[in-house]
């Protein structure tokens, strides 16, 4: 009779675990990403999250963010379809869930490099505490810094505080290319988180000093926009947040608060002609959360 106990323990042990491999399967099976190639030996992957740059260099791959939690097997996965080289670096622009939870998936001798902000930020999210800091940055830096050499160099480049104060500008100067993050996710009107040390007052001069500071791109990667700009509409996405500083310094100037302000603003008709978004992400407060953000910068000057 015992042995029919533990028979019937073990076969429903065994039925139990192939359920639940059979639902991280068809779990990690919904985890669809796409790609496109950018250049010679570069591409994006698209889905889960951040757009993730790969970059296939001489002796390995090179990859920028690694999306929400559960994509890092993904996006390695894909990649096994463009080479067998394995992953020896993963640099993460900034510290959001969705450009940096799927590090801990990535294999542990990868060396992960970010700017020394953004690691400060990430040693507060609790995806890392879980894994035992798993995915950490274990390189950072303060102004820039080059990995590799000739082809096969990259550049990361700091400018200053504006979607948090974190951001790397990741650039591959052999193919004339950058991958921005969310400092340029797309065109509409950027999102700043004030908890991670983003500005309202000096994202425009961030954007200005970057489109100043580097001169050897002609395409950018975006942080989620489908398809990819150029360094011209760098230049004019950072004049679209001088006139939105503008207009929010009047509307703090007329004495409105950020919440009467914010109910006013509406895309300029320019920008719209351009593809802007019309719309404000409610994220991090929208137009209400940058206009507060503003007045209390410009109050502690």
């Amino acid at each position: 009779m015992r042995r029919v106990v533990v028979l019937g323990v073990l076969v429903a042990v065994g039925a139990l675990s192939m359920s639940v491999a059979a639902w991280n399967a068809g779990n990690q099976a919904q985890r669809t990403v796409t790609m496109d190639q950018v250049k010679e030996n570069l591409y994006v992957l698209k889905g889960g999250g951040g757009n993730t740059a790969v970059f296939v260099t001489t002796d390995g791959v090179v990859v920028v963010d690694a999306k929400n939690p559960g994509w890092g097997q993904s996006i390695l996965d894909k990649i096994r379809e463009i080479t067998p080289k394995p992953v020896t670096t993963l640099i993460s622009t900034h510290t959001h869930g969705d450009h940096v939870s799927g590090n801990v998936e990535f294999p542990a001798n990868v060396t992960v490099v970010a700017h020394e902000n953004a690691k400060a930020a990430m040693e507060k999210m609790p995806i890392f505490a879980e894994n035992a800091g798993r995915g950490m940055p274990t390189r950072t830096y303060a102004d820039r810094l080059t990995l590799g050499s000739g082809a096969d160099a990259v550049q990361l480049f700091y400018f200053g505080p504006g979607h948090t104060d974190g951001d790397s500008i990741v650039v591959f100067p052999a193919l004339r290319t950058a991958h921005f993050g969310d400092l340029f996710a797309g065109k509409g009107l950027s999102l700043v988180d004030h908890a991670n040390g983003g500005s309202a007052r000096y994202y425009n001069e961030t954007l200005k000093k970057t489109h100043a500071g580097i001169t050897n791109v002609d395409t950018i990667i975006n942080g989620h926009l489908g398809t990819t700009t150029t360094w011209d509409d760098l230049r004019v996405f950072a004049e679209f947040h001088d006139d939105v500083l503008t207009w929010m310094q009047a509307q703090l100037a007329a004495g409105k608060t950020p919440e009467d302000a914010a109910k006013e603003w509406v895309l300029p008709a320019k920008y719209a002609a351009l593809g802007y978004a019309p719309s404000v992400s409610s994220l991090f407060g929208g137009m209400t959360g940058r206009l507060q953000r503003l007045a209390e910068e410009m109050k502690a000057r």
